[in-house]
């Protein structure tokens, strides 16, 4: 999730995305706008003792909306700091920690699979934001009589806090209970299978959320439960790549060499349309001799309009910059390369910079469904060998 970076934290970048500065304004202002019924909320369940038309006149509203928004949103990222802190105490990297539109994000360069780790990082947050909440109920406490500013924010923020560790050990996975959940299932069967079982369990509770937030008109809880349902989908999707190519590399899958159509910096766009078409591809290496010196897609051909292909070559409208993967790479290493370049295919190179084959998103799914029924590298390489030089599209 991009953002603006707004500063480093024990070696981790802090963004704020879009969102965040859209939804800042929108919680100040739905907080302040009930500041009277908090207040009261407040005297009734903490015996707060708020003058409530203390808190009406002028800007004041508004002013304090803003500060419990604001302590709001820092109470999440300290949440966040406990995720992260304890995931690198364990070894893994943080990339960033991102405040959007529904709180904070720690973005992971790899998800634990050790269930230990996994429940205790996950476990982190609410303990966090548990202990955060009894901070600022120490303040309230503490704050004298008549300080009715202080005693709403931080009563505020103590009910929030305590609130939200409660709210995010639901076991509506990929929210912090849902990783819980799945951390205790995976101590006695396959992660993989771990994660169907507690994405399936989120999925069940997005569709109630988003229920509940229909029938509430919170707009909030329906795209919250929108959220948890496409991250619980996708996160289980990729476990259940990621167990599948378990030992696959990208030599099992890869179109190798002598098998490869490639085109040269020569070729007319025009007659590259036709190779296209009659080859079945939407994609060639492009050569000079030997050396790969780019990548021709239908896309890029696209780019040229029909009455000038003849006069345009593959050197004109060619990838130059190319994102390569090297053979001994694993397959979900491949897949993941193309999903962050938004490319279908990857040209593989060796050590020393030779191409030796092409890898392809169709390529990774081929072997998916045949892994899927039974199949190992050995029976992928050789349904390869036994297909490769026909035609495809990659």
């Amino acid at each position: 999730m991009r953002g603006l970076k707004i500063g480093t934290v024990l070696g981790i970048p802090v963004r704020l995305n879009w969102t965040f500065l859209i939804v800042l304004p929108l919680f100040a202002y739905l907080i302040g706008s009930q500041v009277g019924m908090i207040a009261e909320v407040m005297n009734e369940s903490l015996g707060a003792g708020i003058d409530p038309a203390g808190l009406a006149g002028g800007f004041t509203p508004w002013a304090l909306g803003l500060a419990a928004a604001l302590g709001l949103f820092g109470g999440v990222l300290l949440h966040e700091f406990g995720h992260s802190i304890v995931a690198m105490r364990y070894g893994y990297e943080i990339e960033s920690i991102t405040l959007w539109l529904l709180g904070g994000l720690a973005n992971f360069a790899e998800f634990p699979e050790d269930w230990k780790h996994e429940f205790w990082i996950a476990i982190a947050g609410p303990v966090v934001s548990i202990a955060v909440g009894l901070a600022c109920y120490g303040v309230f406490v503490l704050a004298p009589v008549g300080s009715n500013a202080a005693l709403f924010v931080f009563g505020y923020l103590a009910l929030l806090n305590l609130v939200l560790a409660v709210f995010n050990m639901l076991p509506a996975f990929p929210m912090d209970g849902g990783r819980v959940l799945r951390a205790l299932l995976a101590r006695n069967q396959p992660h993989a299978q771990a994660t169907q079982r507690a994405a399936a369990v989120g999925k069940v509770f997005a569709f109630f959320m988003g229920l509940i937030g229909l029938f509430t008109f919170q707009l909030l809880l329906i795209v919250l439960a929108f959220f948890i349902y496409i991250a619980a989908s996708g996160e289980a999707q990729q476990t259940t790549l990621k167990a599948a190519f378990e030992d696959v590399t990208v030599a099992d899958v890869m179109t190798r060499r002598e098998s490869l159509h490639t085109v040269s910096e020569d070729t007319s766009v025009a007659d590259l349309m036709s190779r296209m078409f009659e080859e079945r591809h939407t994609g060639y290496p492009v050569l000079r001799g030997d050396d790969l010196v780019g990548m021709v897609t239908l896309e890029d051909a696209r780019s040229v309009r029909d009455v000038e292909r003849d006069a345009y070559t593959v050197e004109d409208v060619m990838e130059r910059d190319i994102v390569g993967v090297g053979p001994e790479a694993d397959a979900v290493t491949a897949l993941q390369t193309m999903q962050e370049n938004g490319v279908g295919r990857l040209p593989v190179v060796d050590r020393s910079g030779e191409l030796v084959g092409i890898i392809s998103r169709t390529d990774l799914m081929t072997a998916f469904n045949i892994i899927q029924t039974g199949g190992t590298p050995s029976i992928i390489s050789g349904r390869r060998q036994q297909t490769e030089g026909g035609p495809g599209v990659f």
